[in-house]
């Protein structure tokens, strides 16, 4: 039987962006094993790494010699993500791996007025490379409000906030606040923050408590429920090349983080049922 009208629209992936000023939040962290736990229950997930340091190409096993492609090609017009992306041990999951090139962005896009928006360019150009290929882009940022950031702000769907348990937490939390409420009203109107997650969290220490409370006092519904706990099993999983997930699927981390994937497609489910 002919079938009439127009073929259903390819779903747009979701890009989420793991963003926070302050280093050693958790940040590639989260992205890594998130990216893992999305991909267990079957997403097909595309993390790009933003960070000049590399560090989740390294978490997911891309060897640093074997990068002769990057992201920073990507943002220079030069290749595409798809020609960049990597497969990884995960099925599902690919990378696209980051090289210190990334270090000379500002300067190499100094003169393109379209600057902040490399990265918005490259992924509407997969959408229509790959169709569907990916339900979630995942990129996870330098921990800095540099050209790198922007970009990814500008491209983003929502921006995922990892947030460690400890005393200047709230005051890191603001700064990148006012910044997303500034790229949302000059760069990409339809921002949002999609959750904030607190990370290194040890129950037994009173101040990360107090943190915890405060955070949720201060975003309300906005701070997911699950809450990363300080484990040690997390800190290891990147010097062996595998998320924690694959490294140890039973500790407390992995647990969590597949808590946290559960939660983040709840969010998404109610943001396309709006």
């Amino acid at each position: 039987m002919a079938h009439d009208g127009p073929s259903p629209a390819i779903p747009k992936p979701r890009v989420l962006v793991l963003a926070n000023q302050k280093g050693g939040v958790g940040k590639t962290t989260t992205a890594i094993n998130l990216g893992t736990a999305l991909a267990a229950v079957g997403e097909r997930v595309l993390l790009v790494d933003l960070d000049p340091q590399g560090n989740a190409s390294t978490g997911l096993g891309i060897d640093h010699k074997s990068r002769a492609a990057s992201t920073y090609h990507v943002l220079c017009g030069e290749k595409t993500l798809l020609d960049v992306a990597r497969a990884t041990a995960v099925p599902n999951l690919s990378v696209t791996p980051a090289t210190m090139d990334l270090l000379g962005i500002d300067v190499e896009l100094a003169a393109h007025k379209d600057r902040p928006f490399k990265l918005r360019a490259a992924i509407k150009a997969l959408a229509g490379e790959a169709g569907d290929a990916f339900g979630y882009i995942l990129v996870d940022c330098p921990p800095s409000l540099n050209l790198l950031t922007i970009n990814a702000l500008a491209a983003a769907d929502s921006v995922l906030v990892p947030l460690q348990c400890e005393f200047f937490a709230l005051e890191g939390l603001s700064q990148l606040l006012s910044t997303v409420e500034q790229v949302r009203r000059t760069l990409n109107p339809s921002l949002s923050i999609h959750g904030v997650l607190l990370t290194m969290f040890d129950p037994r220490n009173s101040l990360a408590n107090q943190v915890v409370a405060d955070v949720r006092q201060f975003m309300g519904s906005k701070v997911y429920e699950t809450v990363i706990p300080r484990n040690v099993r997390v800190s290891e999983a990147p010097s062996y090349g595998k998320p924690v997930l694959l490294y140890d699927l039973k500790c407390a981390g992995s647990q969590a983080y597949l808590r946290l994937a559960s939660e983040v497609m709840q969010r998404e489910k109610e943001v396309r049922a709006a």
